[in-house]
C-alpha cells in the first residue's frame, strides 16, 4: 500500500482514527474492524517484545515485528518509531521501507541526553528522513513540549515554532502529544493551518467529535487499547491464582 493513500486520508475537520496495534494479530483485529489504517503503539510494541518504551527496543526487532504486521493485513502500516533507536535518519527510512510502512512518527525527545532536542537539530533529522525516503513515507513529526508540563498554554509558542519548522522541513503531519487542553489544541491548530495535526485520545480530554471540531486531521489512541487489554488479563490472571474460573 502506497503512502499516498494514508496521506490522503489526514483530512483537518474529518480525522481518521487510529486505534493503534502493537502485533499482527492486533492489527489483523484492526483491519477486520474496518479500520483503513494500522498504526502501531511505541509502548505496547516494545512491551510485546520485552523493552521498556523510549528507544531500548533494538531497532532490527521493531523492524521485524513491522514486517510480521505488513505482512498479516492488507490496509497501510504506520510505525511509531519513537527517536529514531538511535538509527541515521537514512537507515531509519531505508528500514522501515525494507519493512512494508509507509508511515512513521518521529519524535523530538533526545533519550540519550535527556529532554528535548533543538529545534534546527529535529529539523534537520525531519528532513534528512524527507530525503531519504521521498514521498513514500507519511512523516508525523511528534513534539514533547506538552510532555509534563503543568501549564500547556505557557508551552504553546514553543509547540508552534517546532510545527512549523518540521513542517518545513518536510513533515506531513504534526503531532503535538498529550496535549489535553481544547483551548490550547484550537489555538496550535489554527497557528498551523492547513497542516495535517494529530492529536491523541485522553479520557481526561476532548473527545472525538470534539477534536474533529477543533480541525485535527488524526487520532490516534496511543498505548490505550493495550492497557485496556493488558488490565483486563491482569484481573482474570487474579482470579485464576485465587482459585476461581477466569472465564
Amino acid at each position: 500500500m502506497t503512502a499516498d493513500r494514508l496521506r490522503a486520508l489526514h483530512v483537518p475537520g474529518t480525522p481518521i482514527l487510529l486505534p493503534n496495534a502493537w502485533d499482527a494479530d492486533t492489527a489483523m483485529l484492526v483491519e477486520a474492524a474496518g479500520f483503513p489504517v494500522v498504526a502501531t503503539s511505541s509502548g505496547a510494541m516494545a512491551a510485546s517484545l520485552g523493552y521498556a518504551d523510549g528507544d531500548s527496543t533494538p531497532a532490527r526487532e521493531v523492524f521485524a515485528a513491522t514486517a510480521r504486521i505488513v505482512r498479516a493485513v492488507s490496509v497501510p502500516v504506520t510505525v511509531d518509531a519513537e527517536g529514531g533507536y538511535g538509527l541515521s535518519s537514512v537507515d531509519l527510512a531505508h528500514g522501515l521501507l525494507e519493512a512494508g510502512a509507509v508511515g512513521c512518527n518521529l519524535e523530538d525527545t533526545d533519550h540519550v541526553r535527556g529532554g528535548l532536542r533543538g529545534v534546527e537539530a529535529q529539523a534537520e533529522r525531519i528532513a534528512a528522513l524527507r530525503a531519504a525516503a521521498g514521498d513514500a513515507l507519511v512523516l508525523n513529526a511528534r513534539i514533547d513540549v506538552f510532555l509534563g508540563a503543568r501549564d500547556q498554554a505557557a508551552v504553546l509558542d514553543e509547540a508552534v515554532t517546532r510545527a512549523r519548522a518540521y513542517l518545513a522541513a518536510g513533515a506531513d503531519c504534526v503531532y503535538p502529544i498529550l496535549l489535553r487542553s481544547a483551548e490550547v489544541l484550537a489555538a496550535f491548530t489554527d497557528a498551523v493551518r492547513p497542516a495535517a495535526v494529530n492529536a491523541a485520545y485522553l479520557p481526561d480530554g476532548p473527545d472525538f467529535t470534539a477534536l474533529a471540531t477543533l480541525g485535527v486531521a488524526r487520532i490516534s489512541l496511543g498505548v490505550g487499547l493495550w492497557r485496556r487489554s493488558r488490565s483486563v488479563i491482569e484481573e482474570m490472571l487474579a482470579e485464576l491464582a485465587a482459585g476461581k474460573r477466569p472465564y
